[in-house]
């Protein structure tokens, strides 16, 4: 589920301040590939109060560039972002995936770590589709902004694990907090794992369910606010959102836009 981002959300993205701590030691866990769980958060913390690579002399506010929530497509003014939220799921995410192929879109899959790791089999077929991966957290908390440093490391770490697993290796490129729920310390975090902070412009509303025909007419009305369109395939029936982009990805060729992916 997501806090709505509504018209004029450049720049109006949900960040909730937290206090500056020190992220304590999160679980005792060891993987295979990156050791005791506890010191890759101890590690990841350390890169997270330094600019990211390249953004030294360009950091505002102590917050570095690469940790700009990013909204723009890397098809230019008329390129369109598909981000498909919560996956993935066993019903939906095949279906969604059949919809994208048949219109030659690519779209980036912004994933719960722990549906990652129950369906790797789908992680995988996003990624041999060519589409991208987005960490989305470990448990879709929409109030982790309002909780401490080491739980919101936990979740994004984790679920970074999760998903590179379960992709055989492939790692998310972008970070989406849940509901926008984004922290100046979550987005340097996910920066300095290599991961951009994304956020959308238009909500197509599916989540609510509130019928297929209403939400082809949000995206349509709502397409002139910015290029990242947020779909869901994942968190019930999500029939609508299958029916939906079956309409609304020829409307948008139609109309002259182009599919890319959102700005690194």
């Amino acid at each position: 589920m997501v806090v709505r981002g509504g018209r004029g959300w450049h720049g109006r993205v949900l960040a909730a301040a937290v206090g500056v701590t020190a992220v304590a030691a999160a679980t005792s866990v060891w993987t295979a590939q990156a050791g005791p769980v506890e010191e890759r958060h101890a590690r990841a913390d350390a890169s997270a109060h330094s600019p990211a690579p390249g953004a030294h002399s360009q950091a505002r506010g102590g917050v570095p560039v690469a940790a700009d929530i990013a909204h723009a497509s890397d098809r230019g003014a008329r390129g369109v972002n598909i981000t498909i939220d919560d996956g993935p799921d066993p019903v939906w995410t095949p279906q969604v995936l059949r919809v994208l192929r048949e219109n030659g879109v690519k779209a980036t899959f912004c994933m719960v770590g722990t549906q990652a790791r129950s369906h790797p089999d789908l992680v995988k077929a996003v990624v041999a589709a060519g589409h991208r991966l987005c960490d989305h957290t470990v448990s879709h908390d929409t109030t982790m902004a309002a909780k401490s440093q080491a739980y919101q490391s936990q979740e994004i770490l984790d679920a970074e694990r999760m998903i590179t697993e379960a992709s055989g290796g492939v790692r998310p490129l972008y970070y989406r907090a849940p509901g926008g729920a984004f922290t100046p310390y979550s987005r340097r975090l996910a920066a300095s794992q290599g991961m951009r902070p994304l956020g959308w412009n238009v909500d197509s509303k599916d989540f609510e369910r509130p019928g297929t025909a209403a939400v082809i007419a949000t995206v349509k009305r709502e397409i002139s606010n910015g290029p990242t369109v947020l779909f869901h395939d994942a968190g019930g029936d999500r029939s609508q959102t299958v029916a939906a982009l079956r309409e609304v990805l020829p409307w948008l060729k139609q109309q002259g836009y182009s599919f890319g992916f959102p700005v690194r």
